[in-house]
């Protein structure tokens, strides 16, 4: 299960393909508020899967369902991402105040510098088969301190976090070990690449990649796409 201690050749699929199409990655370190937005970037993308890469698919995440929609907000994310931690409850606010005109999407996009990004992207796709998948992605941040950076598998920990959720314990465990579920994560991230998405967390707006530096400047490109 994602053990960082088992030989290459047995690792799960996912963390092999991250590492695979992220090559080698940076953190940039601390979570005040001129990093939220850059956090980590690798420096060559990979080639993207086959077919026209999408910002938005059929199966993504929607956090909102506004009943006119004005605009849409793309985050490309990564559990562990201690940028995308700290700018979680700056985006829940977000969707909060702009969420019955904005459409707010998660895509998956974790990073081969982050030991348990993948495991993390893993417990959240499970969860979201459930239904769940903003309570499990919350969960993840609210409580990264505790699992985030550490090298040794956090799946069991995640496991407890589903069994704390109320999810069909069996259930979760077949879709982690399911290789449908890393197809979707794969998925995310070689979308993701193909955009140009070059760090964690990133933001399209209306198609539109966004370039940020404080919180006044996020909301008032929100505010002007949902007039």
């Amino acid at each position: 299960m994602l053990s960082p201690q088992v030989p290459a050749r047995d690792t799960p699929r996912l963390i092999r393909r991250i590492i695979w199409i992220a090559m080698a990655v940076t953190v940039l370190g601390g979570v005040a508020w001129y990093a939220l937005f850059t956090a980590t970037k690798p420096p060559q993308s990979a080639s993207p899967a086959a077919g026209q890469e999408q910002l938005v698919r059929a199966d993504s995440h929607r956090l909102t369902a506004p009943p006119e929609e004005k605009g849409q907000l793309v985050e490309f994310l990564d559990f562990e991402c201690p940028s995308c931690g700290a700018v979680h409850p700056f985006v829940e606010e977000l969707k909060a105040e702009f969420g019955d005109r904005i459409t707010f999407v998660n895509r998956y996009f974790p990073l081969s510098a982050h030991p348990n990004s993948g495991q993390a992207a893993l417990a959240v796709e499970a969860a979201a088969q459930q239904g769940q998948y903003r309570q499990m992605a919350n969960k993840l941040f609210e409580h990264q301190s505790q699992w985030a950076g550490n090298q040794q598998s956090q799946a069991p920990l995640f496991r407890t976090y589903a069994q704390e959720l109320g999810l069909n314990i069996a259930e979760f465990d077949a879709a982690v070990a399911n290789p449908k579920t890393e197809d979707r994560i794969l998925a995310d991230i070689a979308d993701g690449n193909a955009l140009g998405v070059n760090g964690t967390p990133t933001f399209f707006l209306n198609g539109e990649k966004l370039t940020l530096s404080t919180k006044a400047d996020f909301r008032q490109k929100l505010a002007d796409a949902a007039k």
